[in-house]
């Protein structure tokens, strides 16, 4: 009989569209893979399952492990509408616990950002922080073996005396493996527009507010370019799948891998478009070429702010300059292209925005995203500079979200100014546009973001 082990993908967000629950496929793909034979993973999604149907999915199987991946805390980005998730995974945990005295993990982006609160909120046996492929692989060994599991990279746990102990990770696995589950595809193509995958993990970058480090280290690992190129392919020809999202931290990060990626996109058969989260720097107009040659039709920059003043505060490493050179290269080669802005955070003063304001007429024929003020994560620096201002206390959990608004500016004049560049500004608290609606209901594939630009 198969020692099953059961994954569960706990996301239920859908808004702007439900995301394919990628990290869920890359630790069963990987499992699937590494463990003997006798070993099955079986998955749950409750973004396209009615949660009804999840206890009889406990209750006909009998788990060695139950894994419960977290994918976010909540919907930290706006402060105009917050959604916490963690009741509905503590309705999630009560139904495992109900029907299974079998180990408890849980993982994902949401968990490795908020460990201790999370395994304090949720009380599970294990928890994996940051990278979970290898670190599950020797849990599950070390259940089956009766194996004290301590000593394993990522793993989170608490001693008898109740202490609550993660070990860090020293290693990572450098292939990933990848084999999307055919029946999701359909539901995410469908209701989402588009697939995601992934190319690198880690990020190099030190933004003061960023959360990136804590979910994949610092260090860049970069997938093997065939593996990718391959699972495209697969995603292509079986299911028709034409549109990608890369869901690296910053895409342009490693010039020769990116190189070798491309490369192997154009001479593929699989004539697909993909979009990505640039840094507005380290990017040659060349290189912007190569990549719309492989397929690349939209570039969202992590931009923050067009103030040289505030971008050295947020610890961004380019300015002004090259945000309107990057604006150009991409308007010249007919790429949809939108800027992601922070307003109002950390170091602004009216002078700042005066400065974002008025460059902002100077990109092109662009959109941005702004969002106001920043959201305070644990580890971060942002969090001490928090602390040190007596914004919060450095025992606060952070359970409900924190920003950090500038004390400087006038919040209340944001969005008039922002409407007076004449300039197009989507805030996060917007209605969408219609006619992206009706496009999507059309079965129009990608962002569509470009739409809202008129």
């Amino acid at each position: 009989m198969k020692k099953k082990i059961a994954l569960i993908s706990a996301n239920v967000y859908k808004i702007p569209y439900p995301v394919y629950p990628l990290g869920i496929s890359y630790l069963a793909s990987y499992l699937s893979s590494a463990l003997p034979d006798d070993f099955e993973v079986k998955l749950y999604d409750f973004n396209q399952e009615e949660t009804e149907s999840f206890p009889d999915f406990m209750r006909d199987n009998d788990f060695l492990l139950v894994g419960v991946s977290m994918r976010n805390f909540d919907d930290s980005t706006n402060i105009y509408e917050e959604n916490i998730f963690i009741i509905k995974y503590r309705e999630i945990m009560d139904i495992v616990r109900s029907h299974t005295n079998k180990p408890v993990v849980i993982g994902g982006s949401g968990f490795s950002v908020f460990p201790e609160l999370m395994f304090k909120e949720l009380n599970p046996d294990y928890g994996i922080k940051g990278e979970g492929e290898e670190s599950l692989r020797q849990l599950v060994l070390a259940l089956d073996e009766g194996r004290e599991p301590y000593d394993i990279e990522g793993l989170a746990y608490r001693l008898p005396d109740g202490t609550f102990c993660v070990n860090g990770h020293t290693k990572y696995i450098s292939a990933p493996v990848l084999h999307v589950e055919n029946k999701w595809v359909d539901y995410y193509w469908k209701e989402g527009g588009m697939l995601n995958i992934q190319t690198k993990r880690g990020c190099p970058y030190d933004c003061i507010y960023c959360s990136y480090p804590l979910i994949d280290g610092r260090h860049v690992r970069t997938l093997d370019a065939k593996m990718v190129v391959e699972n495209i392919e697969e995603l292509y020809f079986s299911k028709g799948v034409s549109y990608l999202f890369f869901t690296d931290s910053i895409f342009n990060i490693h010039k020769d891998y990116n190189e070798e990626l491309a490369n192997r996109l154009i001479k593929s058969k699989a004539n697909i478009r993909w979009g990505a989260y640039f840094s507005p720097s380290n990017m040659t107009f060349d290189e912007l070429k190569l990549y719309q040659q492989s397929g690349l039709t939209h570039v969202e920059f992590g931009t923050d702010s067009l103030s040289d003043r505030q971008l050295e505060k947020y610890n961004k490493k380019f300015r002004f300059p090259d945000v309107k050179k990057q604006s150009e290269y991409c308007g010249n080669l007919g790429i949809f292209y939108a800027h992601y802005l922070i307003l109002g955070a950390y170091g602004e003063t009216e002078d700042t925005l005066n400065e974002t304001f008025g460059h902002s007429k100077e990109l092109g024929f662009t959109i941005y995203f702004p969002y106001i003020g920043m959201r305070v994560y644990p580890d971060t620096k942002l969090c001490n500079i928090a602390v040190n201002e007596g914004l919060i206390r450095s025992s606060d959990e952070l359970i409900d979200p924190v920003y950090y608004i500038s004390k400087d500016i006038d919040e209340e004049t944001i969005r008039v100014r922002a409407a007076a560049t004449g300039q197009r500004w989507v805030f996060p608290d917007d209605p969408q546009s219609p006619m992206v609606d009706v496009l999507r209901k059309r079965g129009r594939k990608g962002l569509l973001w470009e739409y809202l630009r008129y």
